[in-house]
């Protein structure tokens, strides 16, 4: 009878002891099935990601037809070697950073839940600073002592934000929030302390990487990423259904099946690697991980196997549009993406924040 009464509990939508309901976390409405038949959702998004990718590469201060491209040599480097490699570039790093905005909004089960406001950003940003101060050119089994730097820094922020949010087998959401603040302040001062320190050439490196760039030249560096990227994408990927499991409560997700502690450390190091990655080639572009979710769930439903690979898709064609715009608005003058993100990011943070003061225990 217990088990009976537990589950038209549920049903009716009263939460169980020690549980977290399903949709608590959650701060856009939208229908459970979505708009759209998941396989057309990817098709759709796709478009969407082909189509804001084309504009991109025509948009700029010079303008580049194709004649020119089969006529001009000048206008065929410019397309091929700066261009395009700066496109491919805002795809794979929106991509990256929606991708673990959706799985860590999903594991912390809070809607403000982002690389940028819980730390790990900014943990990735003192670990790359430091790198970058201190001339570490080197490279480890092929790997630039850069993205090692970063994904320490990424790692330690997670784990501290983590440990702080959590009493017992409850993850306090406000407690969350602040943590990951509290970081991204120590982080800055950090980061600050050693673009002071260390010599002008290098504090303008680090300063202009602060503020989010996607300036690239050529493939080299994007083939690099690609070999950590891809096996994290299918990794979270893979973890779809246990986090979307995880998104009704842990004591839920272990009920039915999922180990809950394997979970949450493969998500910190996937999470952590990425954002690392990310952070030394593109530096601290925040607030995509925090927007492109909640658009995916507003248009296409909750389900984290939409969600995620969703939020990819349109990660990667935001972060392109916002790139261009920053290219486009006040050319000749070229903005930092970050601005970009920051300016558009800044205000659906308060908005969420707003929206959850009847629950955030803030």
């Amino acid at each position: 009878m217990s088990s009976v009464d537990d589950s038209q509990r549920t049903q009716s939508g009263a939460a169980l002891p020690g549980r977290r309901r399903a949709s608590a976390w959650r701060p856009l409405r939208s229908s459970p099935e979505g708009l759209l038949h998941p396989s057309l959702t990817i098709l759709v998004l796709i478009a969407v990601l082909a189509l804001v990718a084309l504009v991109a590469l025509w948009a700029g201060a010079q303008t580049i037809t194709l004649a020119q491209l089969r006529t001009d040599e000048l206008s065929r480097t410019v397309f091929f070697r700066l261009r395009l490699p700066r496109v491919v570039m805002a795809a794979l790093i929106g991509a990256s950073l929606a991708l673990v905005g959706a799985a860590l909004q999903a594991l912390f089960r809070n809607p403000l839940a982002d690389p940028s406001t819980l730390g790990v950003s900014g943990g990735g940003a003192v670990g790359a600073a430091t790198a970058i101060a201190f001339g570490w050119a080197a490279r480890v089994s092929g790997v630039p002592m850069v993205f090692l730097a970063a994904f320490c820094g990424a790692i330690a922020a997670v784990v501290v934000v983590h440990k702080i949010a959590r009493t017992g087998p409850v993850m306090l959401p406000g407690a969350l929030l602040l943590a990951g603040v509290v970081v991204n302040l120590i982080a800055s001062a950090a980061v600050l302390t050693i673009q002071y320190m260390t010599d002008s050439e290098r504090a303008l490196q680090i300063l202009r990487w602060l503020i989010g760039s996607l300036d690239v030249v050529g493939f080299d560096t994007i083939w690099r990423m690609l070999i950590f990227l891809v096996p994290c994408w299918i990794a979270l990927l893979f973890f779809s259904r246990d986090l979307h499991l995880l998104a009704m409560g842990e004591e839920t997700a272990g009920a039915l099946g999922v180990n809950v502690a394997r979970c949450e450390w493969a998500i910190h190091l996937i999470s952590s690697l990425l954002v690392g990655v990310t952070v030394a080639v593109g530096g601290a572009i925040a607030f995509v991980g925090l927007i492109v979710p909640h658009a995916v769930r507003l248009l296409f439903g909750q389900d984290l196997r939409i969600v995620l690979p969703g939020s990819l898709l349109l990660g990667a064609a935001f972060l392109i549009a916002a790139d261009a715009s920053a290219r486009v608005v006040l050319s000749p003058i070229e903005l930092p993406v970050g601005a970009v993100t920051g300016l558009l990011g800044g205000p659906v943070f308060l908005w969420l924040l707003y929206r959850r003061q009847r629950y955030s225990a803030l």
